[in-house]
């Protein structure tokens, strides 16, 4: 009879090392005991999400005990602004996202929103944020970037990008510029499918790898790579498993072209469909960590301890084996924990609360109103009926997260009368039906339709047409990326769903400032 004997670690730092490199999430508003039990095993980073916060005290307490359980914890967010906000998930962000600032295209503003950010993140104990996103939105139709970037212009992608970046480090907080080497040009979201990016290297660094690099010469602390394949670089690997993107484009100092990058390299999270779905999430925090990551996200679906043990015994398993090389592993960690030094040693500083006035004023910054010659427009100040057109909500942004006008415009106006119309909605009625109801229902009130990216949902421009037919004298709020022709008597372009960009609108409609200006 023999004895199975169970294998011996190489080392405790080897375990330590595997735990590191993983920046899982969790559930709850309180640190589960297993967190616990690996931070003080070496758990190098923890990753906070919406269904972590109820309040900035309850933040700040969650975000102490993780620190007394290891002091450099790097302890993540994905709090863009904007249409993506995890701190404000519940009632909309008080920062308008990067489309808006874009079109305000003052860098200085940029910095100082960024700032103010960051301020309110560290307020809450948060020292590590996902954001910015550097993507150059060039491909109108993508369904996961849109409002999410600064605009289709690299180099207006670029100043903007280094200011979003300095702003945020001012106070402590390390930026983390997203999706590297560029998630602008997709029509299919990472979350669910692997996109392709066919374009040649001269247009990758002419177009998307111009935020980059001004990131980089910002200071930037760490890098998201993006789940996106680029045949002209690899066309084996999606760049977060490339080694040809990973070490040779983002981290070598090359003459052909290497960016020289030493900071921290993080993937996007593995569980997205893009890398579960093709490689798995164990064999793909293999590659990613042999091809030149340093950090492995996880959690925004997988939120449990058996993920994190298996994505360390995987790690483990492949050192042993020799697919990760022991120093390639040691590297990593050391740059997580270099990065939780410096978060630490930067969290050191006298806290100031954040300027929660600079976020609305940048919003009313941001609004296009285009007015129709041929109609007059007078203030809303009477009961309207709001029509809002909602598109299904990529999981970057969330559904949680409520957007629109219609709440705030019938807190001013008791009364309004509201109607929400989706993607399932349109399609399990005739089209002509909803117009005739909307008609009908709005027919001694003033209409308001909001859409958001009506360009790129057809369902949406089948509404809006005979609507604004029958009524030109209906007002449109644009609170997506405003690719198609204005209409309506008058219309607004908000450059993103952020609360503030609602009260931004909202002031206009009806003619009068909002009481949290």
């Amino acid at each position: 009879m023999s004895i199975l004997i169970p294998s011996i670690p190489d080392s405790d730092q080897l375990h330590r090392d595997a735990l590191t490199v993983l920046q899982p999430g969790f559930e709850g508003t309180e640190v589960p005991d297993w967190v616990r039990r690996h931070l003080g095993a070496g758990l190098g980073s923890v990753a906070l999400f919406g269904r972590n916060v109820t309040s900035p005290a309850q933040l700040a307490a969650l975000t102490a005990d993780l620190r007394r359980q290891n002091p450099d914890v790097l302890i993540a967010i994905d709090e863009e602004g904007g249409d993506v906000t995890r701190l404000e998930a519940g009632s909309g962000s008080s920062w308008p996202g990067n489309l808006a600032l874009g079109a305000i295209d003052d860098p200085a503003l940029t910095r100082d929103v960024a700032r103010e950010l960051g301020r309110a993140l560290a307020a809450c104990g948060i020292n590590y944020n996902w954001a910015p996103s550097a993507d150059v939105n060039s491909n109108p139709g993508n369904p996961v970037i849109g409002v999410r970037s600064f605009g289709a212009d690299p180099e207006l992608c670029a100043r903007h990008t280094a200011a979003w970046v300095e702003g945020l480090q001012s106070v402590g907080v390390a930026a983390c510029a997203k999706h590297f080497p560029g998630h602008g040009d997709t029509v299919v979201d990472s979350h669910h499918g692997l996109p392709v990016v066919d374009v040649d290297v001269d247009l990758l660094r002419e177009r998307d790898l111009v935020p980059f690099r001004a990131a980089f010469t910002a200071g930037a602390k760490a890098v998201m790579s993006a789940h996106i394949m680029i045949p002209a670089l690899d066309p084996v690997y999606p760049a977060t498993l490339s080694k040809a993107v990973l070490t040779g484009l983002l981290r070598a100092r090359t003459a052909d072209g290497g960016l020289g990058y030493d900071g921290l390299i993080v993937t996007d999270a593995v569980e997205m469909g893009a890398i579960a779905d093709t490689f798995g999430i164990a064999e793909g925090t293999v590659l990613a960590l042999a091809a030149g990551a340093d950090a492995i996200c996880v959690g925004g679906g997988l939120a449990d301890e058996e993920t994190v043990l298996r994505l360390r015994d995987a790690i483990v398993e492949a050192v042993r084996s020799g697919r990760i090389p022991a120093e390639r592993l040691a590297e990593a960690a050391a740059r997580v924990r270099a990065l939780g030094s410096w978060a630490r040693i930067s969290a050191q500083g006298p806290l100031t609360e954040p300027d929660l006035s600079i976020g609305l004023r940048a919003a009313r910054r941001a609004l296009r109103v285009t007015a129709d010659p041929g109609q007059s427009f007078t203030p809303v100040t009477d009961r309207p009926y709001v029509a809002s057109f909602s598109p299904e909500a990529n999981i970057a942004v969330g559904d949680e997260t409520p957007w629109g006008v219609a709440g705030m415009l019938a807190e001013r106006l008791p009364g309004t009368r509201t109607l929400s119309v989706g993607p399932a909605e349109a399609a399990a009625g005739e089209p002509a039906a909803l117009v005739r109801r909307v008609l009908e229902e709005s027919a001694d009130r003033r209409l308001v339709l909001v859409v958001r990216d009506v360009h790129r949902h057809a369902w949406m421009s089948a509404l809006l047409g005979p609507l604004l037919a029958a009524r030109p004298d209906a007002l449109v709020v644009e609170m997506g990326v405003p690719q198609a022709t204005p209409a309506g008597a008058l219309h607004i372009a908000t450059h993103g769903a952020a609360r503030v960009c609602g009260l931004a609108a909202v002031e206009v409609l009806t003619g009068q400032p909002s009481a949290r200006s």
